[in-house]
């Protein structure tokens, strides 16, 4: 999952990110609200964390900026701001949830995953290619009807997969969605995790297409 974080406060941002990377999530941040389209152009992202007292444009202009282009993407506003006319203001400018600073770690990552399985179950929430199926809403895996334990960034790989079976994905489409803009890539990191990958599901479930990516076979 990538994640885009607008916050000025280099204190804020940077716990932000090393707690949300902990939790392997992919997190892009940027400080002013006039690098936010740019951003959003340039990736797809599966939430936006967005604070409002923003140099450059504030975070109620980006909101409803990105709700009139149509980007239909989870949106939490991370902001300093309380009392319930706030909440109400973002909620009804089209933010989906409302966190008021300060707030704990353990919180923002609840309500991440409460967003992100809400937009699932929209979408609909179970992808099946075979005897495989991944349920992104409760992000549980069943091979011909057994569990199968995955880590996040497996699940991540396996979901791109699964995302448009078939289909080959490239190495670049897998790393877009396992790193962050600013880290370092490694160049064997899409190879180990389709390596795992095979241990649990079979060494011909996952087809290398030479010189191009991978896909379900």
């Amino acid at each position: 999952m990538r994640l885009l974080l607008v916050e000025d406060d280099p204190m804020i941002g940077e716990s932000m990110v090393d707690g949300l990377r902990g939790e392997c999530y992919a997190v892009d941040w940027v400080r002013n609200g006039a690098d936010v389209a740019f951003a959003m152009k340039e990736h797809a992202y599966d939430l936006l964390l967005l604070d409002l007292n923003l140099p450059g444009k504030n975070g109620m202009d980006i909101l409803r900026s990105t709700r009139a282009a149509g980007a239909d993407l989870p949106v939490l506003i991370i902001s300093a701001r309380e009392g319930t006319m706030a909440r109400v203001a973002g909620l009804d400018a089209g933010a989906d949830d409302y966190l008021a600073k300060p707030f704990d770690l353990d919180e923002l990552l609840a309500r991440i995953r409460a967003l992100l399985r809400r937009r699932s179950a929209h979408a609909g929430t179970m992808l099946v290619f075979g005897d495989l199926a991944l349920d992104l809403a409760s992000r549980e895996v069943t091979f011909h009807g057994e569990s199968v334990k995955l880590g996040r960034r497996e699940f991540t790989v396996l979901h791109a997969l699964l995302d448009k079976p078939g289909t080959v994905v490239s190495k670049r489409q897998f790393e877009d969605k396992l790193y962050s803009w600013d880290q370092a890539i490694e160049s064997n990191t899409v190879d180990v995790y389709i390596y795992q990958l095979r241990k649990k599901f079979g060494t011909d479930f996952i087809q290398t297409v030479r010189g191009v990516g991978y896909r379900l076979r």
